[in-house]
């Protein structure tokens, strides 16, 4: 079967077409012969023939588009890198005002400057010279933003993805769907997977290199991963991942807290970091 059907019922249509490709059992043919459609009165030449495929593909494009724009997380990860990126330029900044500051400020160490960098800023901006107190205090109404997004980031986290969030916090289950691309691509994923997102040039160094594999990534944020004594810190990390993967599956296809999963998981989890086998 061709995109524009086949003898018989031809047509050019958008809207027909979609619903031709998207429910036929065979994938359409793209090696098609323009000639048919001269022959059925639906287009004079190639020209229009290609006119006409173009907005087939526009067509499809844009409800594709729609379509992704409409999941329910589709907020939330637009939230959450925004979020990230903030927290990309306010450490730019932050660096780039204690160089300025060390520069002009005799006998100063630029390690000490970088290593309290935070402090230092609120300091220029209350008696830095005119124009570093200005980018200092523009530093610190930016993080005043950052601190707002974060806790609309977790609220809306708990609202979108209960289950990871209850087990993670919303901070940290929003950044592990966003690094992956959304809900459903982390629903689709094992717990080995999970363990080790935001670990991944430490994942193919040890395909590469043979050398140590990640034992967590993004999920180390979480307070029983950094907090486990390293005898167990492994353990707690791939028992938490395993759970994450089926609170995703059930965030996806449910959409409301399993309040019996998430205590079951979180006994279990906590069983392992308290060095229980």
């Amino acid at each position: 079967m061709h995109w524009y059907g086949e003898a018989g019922n031809l047509s050019t249509d958008p809207a027909q077409c979609e619903e031709r490709i998207l429910n036929t059992a065979a994938i359409p043919s793209v090696l098609c012969n323009w000639e048919d459609l001269r022959e059925a009165g639906l287009i004079t030449s190639r020209e229009e023939y290609i006119r006409a495929v173009r907005e087939v593909a526009v067509f499809l494009a844009v409800k594709g588009i729609a379509a992704d724009l409409d999941t329910k997380d589709a907020a939330l990860l637009q939230m959450v890198r925004t979020l990230d990126e903030m927290d990309e330029v306010i450490n730019l900044l932050t660096e780039r005002v204690t160089d300025w500051h060390a520069a002009i400020t005799p006998g100063t160490s630029h390690k000490y400057t970088r290593a309290n960098g935070p402090r230092l800023v609120q300091k220029i901006a209350k008696s830095g010279s005119p124009s570093l107190k200005r980018v200092a205090r523009e530093i610190l109404s930016l993080s005043g933003v950052r601190t707002d997004l974060m806790k609309e980031v977790s609220r809306e986290a708990v609202s979108v993805i209960p289950n990871m969030s209850a087990l993670v916090g919303g901070l940290v289950a929003a950044r592990l769907i966003s690094r992956v691309g959304g809900l459903d691509a982390a629903a689709k994923l094992p717990g080995s997977s999970i363990q080790v997102i935001g670990a991944e040039s430490a994942l193919f160094s040890h395909i590469r290199t043979g050398s140590s594999s990640p034992k967590h990534g993004i999920i180390f944020q979480h307070r029983r991963v950094h907090n486990a004594n390293k005898e167990v810190r492994g353990k707690v990390a791939r028992q938490l991942a395993a759970k994450l993967a089926i609170a995703a599956r059930l965030d996806l296809y449910r959409g409301e807290l399993d309040a019996a999963f998430v205590e079951q998981a979180n006994a279990k989890i906590d069983k392992i970091f308290g060095g229980e086998s």
